[in-house]
């Protein structure tokens, strides 16, 4: 059946029995917009879980999300959606973590962040020592787990003594190796005796952590040797059933600084799923996305940083439906991070203004919702069959675009029913330094992020996973 663009909106509800999900979208070039019907079928297949645990196949390792059915560190918790309140105090403690007091705040109603979701969203299983251990863990390109990659070691024990389920057994690995005090891979100033040791505050806790060298095994064809890490002594209570974070920042011990630099390889890539239910990926030292025919575009990452440990890029404007905003390029100058544990996407104040008043007006034939925490922009749209959305383009210097979908750029009171209350998932980030953007996961849903940290580039690809 061909359609032409007036009638498109008509074509898509004859074709609506055969679209095959419970609440279709379909994007189009002309206009740049988003068109969703309501259908009465709903074709998804509950994921399956048998093949992904490994990452043994040489491959990406699958991404998931802590509330995955197919996580076995998340066995037992509870999987239910968090608020839009414990979100955002979610969100604003992170983002205090990363910038300091004096950096980027966000409105918290100081819920205890042991009541709050735990640290990481999304897990991968990779191993440490010899023999291989194996553990699911987060990872974090933030470089707030203190600059290194943390796992939680025995001996520990929880509350009343009970042993600490999923923790890393040094006793076990043979080639493990305690870093002393003095050694350059001991950067702890206070640091006196054999073992290089200090208190870390992590996830809510005071712990003793111990720096110590051993293997590092992702896939069969990527190991990594003498990789430094903290072993954590205390298990923590997260809530997210892992046991530990990879550091994937700048830090000159992180993950990403062992990849070998290679004018045919990446740094690493992730591609986060949007669905809980769904599997995304991590690579780390994979091969050039351009030298493997995918339609990547780059921005540019910044020499002088506020933040030399953070992958800080430059967000140049917006658009909406294919029309610019008209935002003062001085009040884009500065920080934008691609943030792998907070959820909205924070902009500075006078940034969001323009850009929830230009979403406003092309929203005006829908009904006005109250807003969800701090998402102030939100409708009604129950009891509709159909609805258009206006794309939403971010864009970045060096040329990098990021075209969001519907599930990217607008949240969801239910997020399996597009008809009920949605909104705008941008909010207003008061800000002391020139922090400009913070794009946290809802955005960055099914766009893989690749780290050419030897190109000093970020790169995108839509739709990847």
């Amino acid at each position: 059946m061909a359609c032409s663009i007036p009638s498109l909106l008509i074509c898509l509800l004859l074709l609506a029995p055969q679209l095959g999900s419970s609440y279709h979208t379909t994007s189009y070039s002309h206009g740049r917009k988003h068109v969703v019907l309501r259908s009465s079928q709903d074709s998804r297949v509950p994921p399956s879980c048998s093949p992904i645990h490994s990452g043994d196949d040489g491959g990406p390792l699958p991404v998931m999300h802590r509330r995955s059915a197919c996580s076995p560190s998340g066995a037992g918790l509870d999987h239910s959606k968090p608020s839009v309140d414990d979100t955002f105090d979610r969100d604003a403690l992170r983002l205090s973590t990363l910038f300091g007091k004096s950096g980027v705040t966000i409105p918290s109603t100081g819920t205890p962040l042991a009541a709050l979701p735990g640290a990481s969203e999304y897990h991968v299983a990779v191993g440490f020592g010899t023999p291989v251990q194996k553990f699911h863990v987060g990872f974090d390109t933030g470089s707030a787990s203190a600059g290194a990659t943390l796992l939680q070691c025995k001996p520990c024990a929880v509350a009343r003594g009970a042993p600490c389920p999923r923790a890393f057994d040094p006793s076990k690995s043979t080639s493990l190796v305690h870093v002393p005090c003095g050694s350059p891979d001991c950067d702890v100033s206070e640091c006196k005796g054999r073992r290089c040791t200090r208190a870390l505050n992590w996830k809510n806790g005071l712990q003793n952590a111990t720096f110590v060298t051993d293997t590092l095994t992702l896939t069969r064809s990527v190991i990594v040797d003498k990789f430094r890490f903290f072993c954590l002594e205390m298990a923590a209570r997260s809530g997210d059933g892992s046991s530990g974070i990879l550091d994937l920042s700048r830090d000159r011990h992180s993950l990403a600084s062992r990849v070998a630099p290679s004018r045919a390889t990446v740094a690493f890539s992730y591609c986060l799923p949007s669905y809980a239910d769904s599997i995304g990926f991590l690579s780390v030292g994979g091969a050039r996305p351009e030298l493997a025919g995918h339609n990547v575009t780059y921005a540019t990452l910044r020499s002088k940083a506020l933040h030399p440990n953070l992958y800080s890029v430059q967000l140049v404007g917006f658009s909406i439906a294919g029309q610019d905003l008209k935002i003062p390029p001085i009040k884009l100058v500065g920080d934008t991070v691609f943030e792998l544990h907070t959820t909205f996407t924070y902009l500075r104040p006078d940034v969001y203004a323009v850009l929830r008043e230009q979403f406003k007006g092309w929203m005006r034939p829908y009904r006005l919702a109250p807003p969800l925490g701090d998402l102030d922009t939100c409708y009604d749209f129950t009891g509709l069959s159909s609805m258009i959305l206006p794309d939403v383009t971010l864009r970045f210097k060096g040329g990098a675009t990021m075209d969001l979908d519907i599930e990217n750029f607008m949240y969801f009171k239910d997020p399996e029913n597009h008809f009920s209350v949605g909104c705008l998932a941008f909010a207003a980030a008061r800000t002391l330094e020139p922090v400009v953007a913070v794009i946290g996961t809802l955005a960055q849903g099914m766009t893989e992020v690749v780290y050419d940290v030897l190109g000093r580039k970020v790169g995108l690809i839509p739709r990847r996973c």
